[in-house]
């Protein structure tokens, strides 16, 4: 419980996490040592500045916005003693997780999108298109295409990620269910 209400703290500490990292640069040797045992409740055995503002800055940012998403944890899982001793420390970080065991996602289907019968919609251009996702497949004016980049590009004339045009990021989406 203790270990719970220390993230807390971290978190709230953590809440500009710009000028935190912008705080990392102005910091000596001595002063980020105190910086990661702060946040990783360890001494550092590292004297190399660089090293530790990087080391740093991924913490805060992982703290502040979460960690790994669910489908690099699988892949790290997948890959067991394959993977660098830290890779597999850090995975036991996230097996004790106290909010419980991270969702599976199906080999198959990338953890951005959203179910099968959601309506993605955006409004390009003053025109408002939908996509309904399907299983393997996105439809898109009674057609069915492969990727949302294809009728990105579609739509737009250009090569576009379509995660990106259609607003999708782990974890969230624009999309709306029908």
């Amino acid at each position: 419980m203790a270990k719970r209400g220390t993230v807390r703290a971290a978190r709230k500490q953590l809440a500009d996490v710009p000028q935190q990292l912008a705080a990392l640069a102005q910091m000596r040797v001595p002063e980020l040592a105190k910086k990661y045992q702060e946040l990783y409740g360890e001494p550092t055995r590292s004297r190399n500045a660089p090293h530790l503002r990087k080391r740093l800055a991924f913490r805060i940012q992982e703290l502040a916005e979460g960690g790994l998403s669910p489908r690099a944890v699988a892949r790290i899982a997948e890959l067991g003693d394959t993977l660098p001793e830290s890779w597999r420390m850090r995975q036991a970080e996230v097996d004790k997780n106290p909010a419980g065991p991270l969702p599976a996602v199906p080999d198959d289907r990338d953890a951005r999108l959203p179910p099968p019968g959601t309506v993605l919609t955006r409004v390009y251009r003053g025109t408002e298109l939908r996509v309904t996702v399907r299983e393997g497949s996105f439809e898109y004016e009674g057609k069915l295409h492969r990727s949302l980049s294809s009728i990105a590009k579609l739509v737009t004339g250009t090569a576009w990620n379509g995660f990106t045009f259609f607003g999708l990021k782990a974890g969230s989406s624009k999309a709306v269910k029908s």
